[in-house]
């Protein structure tokens, strides 16, 4: 299960009120840790792609970056690194902006 999960209204209109459901996602997000890093990399990323997941974020606080996955051909392919204090606009979500200062605060 990844850290934050989300769906676009056209897939998910209504959130399901039960305890899961199997409709993967359309964009995921993970918070790497030393602990977690090589299971969300080298574990998750692979079943994320089998199941068609459209975009991932990678958020390492440790390092300070944010790395954005866009699902190409069955493969992800990374489409940026943002660092520190950045203000990005990242994929799936690039209509708005996004303070990466505010998530290390």
């Amino acid at each position: 299960m990844p850290d934050l999960a989300g769906w676009r209204r056209h897939r998910m209109p209504v959130y399901p009120r039960t305890a899961a459901f199997t409709l993967p996602p359309d964009w995921v997000c993970e918070v790497l840790s030393s602990s977690t890093q090589v299971l969300d990399r080298e574990v998750k990323l692979p079943v994320y792609a089998q199941e068609g997941v459209g975009h991932v974020w990678l958020v390492n606080p440790d390092s300070r970056t944010l790395e954005i996955y866009r699902l190409d051909e069955g493969r992800y392919v990374q489409l940026a690194l943002h660092r520190d204090g950045a203000l990005v606009q990242a994929e799936p979500f690039e209509a708005l902006g996004l303070d990466l200062a505010l998530l290390w605060t």
